[in-house]
């Protein structure tokens, strides 16, 4: 195994410790933050891959420090929290977190979304990506290097990895239907589960994106009951 760092933020001394133990069997790498300054220090201090936050935290709590790590390419971010309301997940969701997991939770379950999201930061770009790392559709351009988008207007949007992976599929399948199923299989690397809002929240952020502006139409259609299908034009090159 990939010797991966693990930061866990949270600040009921149990929990972390518990949490610690886990990720130490599994043979990573972890570190402690009981708060959003000593969150800093550490990612100054240490390669982190992954974090697992809290929501509850002393100071700025796990959604306003989460928005401060969404942009970063190379950093997973699960929240893990008592707080299971549909509001939490989806502002979680929103502010670019490739996981929301409540407690109690089940520590097997833990590691295997950790590890499905640590594999995905650290893969190797397939041939496809090399071969396609500036994708143009509809005056916007997606760059797969720099995990970027550059608006008609020529501003760039720094998305965050689900918002990517979730696009780059479904223009790589363009016009198609895309399931949620295989939509959220690229974006966390686990399955669907019931009643989950990730693919719906990422395809509204997506779709929020396109609509401020004006010369774009609607380039993600919904097909209910199946999933979505990107019906923009992709520019061959």
């Amino acid at each position: 195994m990939d010797n991966y760092q693990v930061l866990i933020v949270e600040d009921e001394d149990v929990t972390r410790f518990s949490l610690r133990n886990l990720f130490e069997a599994e043979g990573y790498q972890v570190f402690e933050a009981v708060d959003g300054e000593t969150m800093s220090l550490m990612l100054m201090q240490h390669s982190i891959n992954l974090v697992i936050m809290d929501i509850n935290l002393p100071g700025k709590n796990g959604l306003s420090l989460g928005r401060e790590l969404a942009n970063n390419k190379n950093l997973g971010l699960i929240f893990l929290t008592g707080r299971d309301s549909d509001i939490d997940k989806i502002l979680g969701l929103e502010i670019g977190a490739d996981d929301y997991l409540t407690k109690p939770f089940n520590p097997r379950e833990l590691t295997i979304r950790a590890r499905n999201i640590l594999s995905r930061i650290g893969q190797t770009p397939s041939e496809d990506d090399n071969k396609a790392t500036i994708i143009k559709f509809n005056q916007w351009t997606l760059d797969s290097n720099s995990r970027e988008m550059i608006s008609p207007n020529k501003k760039v949007l720094a998305i965050p990895r689900g918002e990517y992976r979730a696009l780059r599929l479904l223009i790589k399948n363009s016009g198609q239907i895309v399931t949620r199923q295989e939509l959220i299989k690229e974006m966390t690397g686990r399955d669907l589960r019931s009643n989950d809002r990730t693919v719906d929240v990422t395809i509204r952020r997506l779709r929020k994106h396109f609509e401020s502006s004006p010369e774009t139409p609607e380039l993600i259609n919904t097909i209910h009951g199946e999933g979505y299908r990107f019906v923009g034009t992709v520019e061959k090159g």
